[in-house]
């Protein structure tokens, strides 16, 4: 579905008067099974109308109507226009008046509304809506912050106006999505599970693919529209993510004329950046580009305690690290749309991006024994690393709908041509303990990665309504990926001459090919709706080691169902229980054997035997609309096989080895609570609560390996308008401590402040952020085996001041020609 303007369902405007606080509420749920939304009341009685922009007469989908008791002023219920700009509310007799809201434009009263058995269905006729001077409706992502809308089977939060996040990356975005947490090496998880599916624009992305998530880091957030977190998906989407899937569409406009936002960043410590978001519409054709630049020299620190036991001694190991990461990311996404006719669209789309990055590192390592104050030896290692990583996405889809509403048809194609290429040196020298040279010759190493990635993806889906709210989903999905990772790691001997260390070079290949079929029924029995579905994966992934002749091959066919079920309860409440079965397939990452070797005591790899984890997940969402804002709460249970965690082991010298591995169960079992308040006009609060206990058992791989914990993390964003033009934010995250099988994380708390004015003729938004005003974004842990203790602090990236200006330029919507819907 498509948000025209990037509003949500649910989400109204104050009067133009009162513009200036800028403060949105979620409204009504969006009704599940039509694109006609009704509000949840227990009238039978019908108002209906149509809204329409009162220069072009276009329809404007998604706007708000709401009814008021005339009397005291006191809201009864409310809708939201569909596509065409008609609404329906249902409501008992009486007499009312209405008020009327999109963003944007001003408000309409229309009063002495009065609803009788006689004349129901009132037509009110149609609204015509006057755009506001400011032209609210040309924000960019920086307008308004997660106003979240439940949907049958996702949540949906509007980048919007977090203030924050302005001049950020992806990674700051979702770091601040209820329910998501990034840790320090950009690696997702939400509620809890890091294994999270995330996709851009609802399809696998070179912008993820072969970093994961950490590679959102080069994805400036001013591309980002909205993020939709399915915490429970249904059959139409690939089973992949045990967690759940995260699906980052990015902004595009379809609107007729020449129109785009830009934005300047400048930041410390350095980050310098620039982006353009445009398009352009002339009758059945409509051009779109983004581009986004950035500079960025990001430092960071990792600090690391271990004691080590042998032979009833305790041999202690200190190393301390400091890098900084210089990096320049250019990105560009174009496209073109071609409408054959109201009901045919051909979206052709390219994506490039290119990072080129240079990292410098420094480690220091003292080593003692437990009975000495002074080191034994000390050692200074030094990494040097350039980094080019330029990727590659073509991209073409055909939509077609048909007379029947909510009938269509949608055919995908698209190829990912990704790659990476690393070249590291490393200096090590050693030094007595008084810090004097020992005389032992410098070690000169050197690592060299080369990383490629093929995808080529087809899918088809049909939607087919039926009665009066039922659907038919089905659809087809082939995907083949190759990859490849050539590593090796060399050493300069004393005659100068370089030679292979063993068991750190070889060649490995990554082939997988994933085939799936879903059918998916759903219906409505008054205020129960329901939606049924089964998926069916046919997997085959074969990985191999050149060098080694190391083959591995997996082949496995699963099935995927999922069941939704939505009552619909008075005053303005919903509830939804929902079952699915998730995969974690080993991903390339998880099975490369490459080690790092930045640390060359430290080492973090793949293991090519692990095999895949399956998920059971149940989940009971409420939600509750309020006068003045919205709360959500659900509670969910997750059973886990073949759970994959990261074991770290550590030999009798000291050296460590971290890889995933394949334990046993996890049972996890969680609340939820989501909320947006509106005080008064010019304050707004918005806020989450997870609370979750996990409880894993991998004794059957090692004893040890076992962890019940409680733990939970809070969000709370609080915004206050202090004159008409000026906004100020206060931002707070917690996250309490967690248990895990091999030790636990320590707490983590973080704040961030923000102001943004209006300028240039309310054209432009000047916004200065400080993220981290503490700099207390440290990830702590301790891991504890048999014969070590590893205690560990590290943090990312220190506190960033950041300055963004976005400026908006934009050109009224004409009115369409040749019955060409701007929107679909």
């Amino acid at each position: 579905m498509k948000f025209k303007e990037g509003i949500q369902p649910g989400i109204f405007q104050y009067p133009a008067k009162k513009r200036a606080c800028q403060v949105f509420v979620i409204l009504f749920l969006n009704a599940f099974f039509s694109n006609q939304i009704h509000a949840q009341t227990t009238g039978k009685l019908k108002v209906v109308g149509k809204i329409t922009d009162s220069q072009t007469d276009t329809p404007l989908a998604y706007a708000n109507v709401r009814l008021f008791k005339l009397v005291d002023s006191v809201f009864v219920a409310g809708a939201i226009t569909d596509e065409t700009g008609s609404f329906v509310v249902d409501i008992t007799a009486g007499n009312y008046y209405a008020l009327s809201e999109f963003i944007g434009y001003k408000s309409n009263y229309k009063s002495a509304v009065h609803l009788t058995a006689v004349n129901s269905p009132l037509d009110l006729g149609k609204i015509k809506l006057a755009a506001s001077a400011r032209n609210l409706e040309e924000v960019t992502v920086q307008a308004e912050k997660s106003t979240m809308e439940l949907s049958l089977d996702k949540k949906i939060f509007n980048v919007g106006k977090d203030l924050a996040n302005a001049g950020g990356t992806a990674v700051d975005i979702l770091t601040n999505v209820p329910s998501v947490a990034v840790d320090v090496e950009g690696n997702v998880s939400l509620r809890g599970s890091g294994n999270v599916r995330i996709l851009i624009d609802g399809k696998p992305s070179g912008l993820v693919s072969i970093k994961g998530g950490a590679g959102l880091q080069s994805l400036q957030g001013s591309m980002i529209e909205r993020v939709e977190i399915i915490t429970n998906p249904s059959a139409r989407y690939e089973a992949e993510g045990m967690g759940g899937i995260i699906n980052i569409v990015l902004k595009k406009e379809r609107k007729e004329g020449f129109n785009g936002s830009f934005d300047i960043i400048t930041g410390y410590p350095t980050n310098y950046g620039a982006a353009a978001n445009v398009n352009y519409r002339r009758k059945n054709l409509n051009f779109f580009i983004n581009y986004t630049m950035s500079f960025r020299n990001t430092p960071g620190r990792n600090y690391l305690y271990q004691e080590t036991y042998r032979n009833d001694s305790t041999f202690i190991m200190e190393r301390d690290m400091h890098s900084k990461l210089r990096g320049m990311n250019n990105s560009a996404r174009g496209g073109i749309d071609y409408y054959f006719n109201t009901k045919n669209i051909l979206t052709g789309a390219y994506t490039w991006r290119t990072s080129k990055g240079k990292r410098f590192s420094t480690l220091n390592y003292k080593d003692y024994l437990f009975s000495t104050a002074n080191p034994t030896g000390i050692t200074t290692r030094t990494q040097d690393e350039t980094e080019t990583e330029p990727n590659a996405e073509y991209a073409l889809t055909y939509r077609k709908t048909f007379n029947r509403k909510g009938q269509e048809f949608t055919a995908d194609v698209r190829y990912l041509d990704n790659w990476e290429n690393s070249d590291q040196y490393y200096r090590e020298n050693v030094y007595k303990p008084d810090g004097s040279p020992s005389g032992i010759p410098f070690l000169l190493q050197r690592a060299v990665n080369y990383e490629t990635e093929k995808q080529l993806l087809f899918q088809v889906d049909y939607v087919h309504p039926f009665g009066k709210d039922g659907k038919l989903e089905a659809g087809l999905r082939s995907s083949s990926r190759d990859m490849t990772n050539d590593y090796s790691v060399t050493q300069q001997g004393e005659n100068g001459e370089w030679f292979v260390l063993p068991n750190l070079t070889n060649d490995f290949l990554y082939e997988e090919n994933i085939n799936a079929a879903y059918g998916i029924v759903g219906n409505k029995f008054r205020k129960l709706s329901y939606q049924a579905g089964l998926r069916a994966e046919w997997t085959g992934v074969t990985t191999e080691l050149r060098t080694t002749k190391e083959v591995n091959e997996r082949k496995y066919a699963n099935l995927f169902p999922s069941v939704h079920l939505t009552y619909d309860l008075a005053k303005q409440n919903a509830m939804q229980l929902s079952f699915s079965r998730r995969v974690r397939r080993p991903q390339y990452n998880d099975l490369s054997p490459f080690a790092t070797y930045s640390d060359n005591r430290n080492y973090w790899s793949g293991n090519p035997d692990l095999n895949p984890e399956f998920t059971n997940v149940f989940e009971v969402g409420h939600i509750k609309y309020l006068d003045k804002g919205s709360i959500t709460s659900s509670i969910y249970y997750r059973h886990t096989n073949g759970k994959i965690i990261s074991i770290r082991t550590v030999q009798d010298n000291g050296n460590s080895y971290t890889r995933p591995e394949n334990l046993g169960t996890e049972d996890a079992y969680g609340a939820e609570f989501t909320g947006s308040f509106v005080p008064y006009q010019w304050w707004k609060l918005d806020g989450s609560l997870n609370f979750f206990r996990a409880i894993t058992d991998g004794t059957e791989v090692d004893q040890s390996f076992k962890s019940d914990t409680y733990s939970w993390f809070v969000r709370m964003t609080s915004r206050f308008t202090l004159w008409k033009t000026t906004d100020l934010q206060f931002r707070g995250n917690y996250e309490a401590p967690q248990q895990t099988p091999q030790g636990r994380r320590e707490a983590l708390s973080t704040l961030d402040l923000a102001a943004s004015r209006d300028i240039l003729k309310n054209n432009g938004t000047l916004t200065l952020s400080v993220i981290d005003v503490f700099n207390s974004r440290r990830f702590r842990s301790i891991t504890e085996g048999a014969n070590f203790y590893t205690r560990n602090n590290s943090q990312g990236r220190l506190r960033q001041i950041n300055l963004t200006l976005n400026y908006r330029l934009h050109q009224a919507k004409k009115k369409a020609k040749d019955g060409i819907d701007g929107e679909f």
